[in-house]
């Protein structure tokens, strides 16, 4: 039993690792663009916007398929030779993850009031100042994409298999862990994997839950 809780564990580690290193890659690339796109109104930006959006409904198999066949031997990048290992897998999340981050930042900058804006500006702030006082009264909104974007990542299933090949104890997350083990009618693991992807996700909702409390206040 403890080879089995053991394992367990280390699925469970793996996958908050790959889904935190995606979000935290995610969110350095996608807070910036994400402000920028809702800070600046223009034609192009709107275009790149309803792109993003575009991109939340987009099958993470297709991803997956995308990354894989960069990073597979006859690919642009298959000399890095990470295909089929966690840093594969951060990578096909970082393409899920940052679309989300990019769309709810957004939408959070586009959300401050007017108000605060013209607030802002007769007080004498600048170009920068003002950027920065709009990214503060929006920050709640930026920190429930990145809880967004992680949860995105934990629950990842269809790109976790291609690019990773569900390896264990290598690659093995807790979603593709537990249809492995389900298709092997082992249900007894399935349903501790089970409770420890319940208890995770049940955390990052109760986190976003908070944090639009906060916001409302």
């Amino acid at each position: 039993m403890f080879g089995i809780e053991q394992e367990a564990w280390q699925i469970f580690l793996l996958t908050l690792y790959v889904a935190a290193a995606s979000t935290a890659i995610s969110a350095l690339i996608g807070i910036p663009l994400g402000a920028l796109l809702g800070l600046h109104d223009s034609r192009l930006r709107r275009l790149f916007r309803i792109f993003t959006h575009t991109m939340y409904g987009v099958p993470s198999v297709i991803v997956g398929l995308l990354v894989y066949m960069l990073l597979s031997r006859a690919g642009p990048l298959g000399e890095l030779g990470i295909l089929f290992t966690p840093s594969a897998m951060i990578v096909a999340q970082v393409f899920l993850i940052t679309p989300l981050i990019i769309g709810l930042t957004a939408s959070a900058v586009l959300a401050v009031p007017k108000e605060t804006k013209e607030t802002a500006l007769s007080l004498g702030a600048n170009k920068p100042q003002l950027v920065l006082a709009v990214i503060k009264e929006s920050r709640i909104g930026m920190l429930n994409a990145v809880m967004v974007g992680f949860g995105r990542g934990v629950s990842e299933v269809g790109a976790a298999i291609l690019v990773g090949g569900n390896i264990r104890w290598l690659t093995r997350v807790l979603t593709t862990a537990i249809l492995l083990e389900t298709e092997k009618g082992n249900f007894q693991f399935a349903l501790m994997l089970g409770a420890l992807l319940f208890l995770l996700s049940l955390s990052v909702s109760l986190i976003i839950t908070v944090l639009q409390r906060g916001e409302k206040k």
